[in-house]
């Protein structure tokens, strides 16, 4: 028995509808009863709300091209993958053999410095900060800065493992550095960190950095790695006011327009919570253009049983079965029987549209469906059809 556990796998989604559970449920987590999920607009300002309803002075590229001019876009199954494993806790993840040297700890005790380039790090929060140059071109602390249980482009840098996470968790010092290396790099990126709560807002450099940022998009790599890391290491609630910051600064204020699809395609989905991701797309859907190009919001409804299709749904006492395709012969006597009678001013009904009636040689057109295209204008309007059958004289209204 143990053998056959040891090889049991997690199966893995293979849809992005299955990676997503914000819209529906799952085994992600379960929503506090109380957690409001009516959205975020308690933090929208009356300028926000503005520029939502058509604010004229908004001078922010708008999409002109009517919806079917415009190339449908499709959801990245890269993306909802990688971050259905990460909110799931990597499922399939394979404990290493090595034995567990919590190098990550160690670094964050300033015990070992980073490899390969030696550094350590107190250096890094107290030499590097406003160093702007070396914090954008030197692509290998950030890895032992945000670790994670998986691998980054510095293989020398190791991966997270759940007890090294417990013994991080419960380290005081490894948390204050921590801490100070986030703020770190949410100055890089033009942002100050307000309080213990994670909520954070423009620092006084914002203008430079957010240009910069738009710019230089291969931080949006950077914070989701860090984002990432902030849910490992204890501090899954600092995620959403980043991602709100993000939302409001791109689609708000279009100070940096080119992380859109980063925020919406990773940086939401790395929040475990689906209430909180919910409430964030909603936010988001109010300031995104083209409305219609919205990718990310709750699946269109379907139509349940004894729903119509697209002219309607079904009448009083209809059962919702479809009638069988009429026999030849059936069709021949309803070509032949399909008349105007003379209180209907020449009014005509085609086989095409008869042919949707159910028991049409036995009982007249019964159980009719509706008649399409040649009914339009005539509500209200009794039409009296003759079916010759074995009751020749009845007269059926639809």
């Amino acid at each position: 028995m143990g053998n056959l556990l040891g090889n049991w796998r997690f199966k893995e989604p293979s849809t992005v509808e299955e990676c997503d559970s914000t819209w529906g449920s799952d085994s992600e987590s379960d929503e506090p009863a109380a957690e409001d999920d009516s959205g975020i607009s308690e933090s929208v300002s009356p300028a926000e709300s503005e520029r939502a309803a058509g604010d004229p002075g908004d001078t922010s590229p708008k999409l002109t091209e009517s919806p079917e001019s415009v190339p449908k876009m499709k959801r990245s199954f890269y993306a909802a993958k990688d971050l259905y494993k990460y909110r799931h806790s990597y499922p399939n993840y394979k404990k290493s053999r090595q034995p567990n040297e919590f190098r990550n700890l160690r670094f964050y005790l300033n015990k070992i410095p980073l490899v390969p380039d030696g550094i350590y790090i107190e250096e890094i929060l107290t030499k590097w900060k406003g160093d702007y140059d070396k914090l954008e071109h030197n692509h290998t602390y950030i890895q032992w800065l945000f670790p994670l249980r998986e691998q980054g482009l510095n293989f020398y840098a190791h991966e997270l493992t759940q007890d090294e996470i417990k013994e991080f968790q419960s380290t005081r010092e490894a948390k204050r550095r921590f801490l100070a290396a986030y703020s770190l790099m949410l100055d890089f990126y033009g942002i100050k960190l307000l309080d213990k709560s994670g909520n954070v807002a423009r620092a006084s450099n914002w203008q430079e950095r957010f240009q910069h940022l738009n710019e230089s998009q291969h931080n949006y790599l950077r914070i989701t790695r860090i984002l990432k890391s902030l849910g490992e290491l204890g501090y899954e609630a600092f995620k959403a006011p980043l991602v709100h910051l993000f939302l409001e600064e791109s689609l708000c204020h279009n100070t940096i327009p080119n992380m859109q699809h980063s925020v919406l395609e990773y940086y939401v989905y790395t929040i475990r919570l689906p209430a909180t991701r919910r409430r964030l797309l909603r936010y988001a859907q109010q300031y995104y253009r083209p409305t219609h190009a919205f990718l990310w919001g709750p699946p269109p409804k379907r139509c349940g049983p004894g729903a119509g299709g697209t002219g309607g749904s079904m009448g009083a006492g209809s059962s919702g079965i479809r009638a069988p395709a009429p026999t030849p012969e059936q069709q021949r006597r309803v070509e032949e029987n399909i008349i105007s009678p003379s209180g209907c001013s020449g009014i005509f009904i085609s086989s095409q549209d008869a042919m949707v009636c159910q028991d049409v040689a036995g009982g007249g057109l019964k159980g009719c469906t509706g008649l399409r295209s040649n009914m339009a204008g005539l509500e209200g309007t009794f039409i009296m059809v003759g079916a010759r059958a074995e009751r020749s004289n009845e007269i059926v209204p639809l």
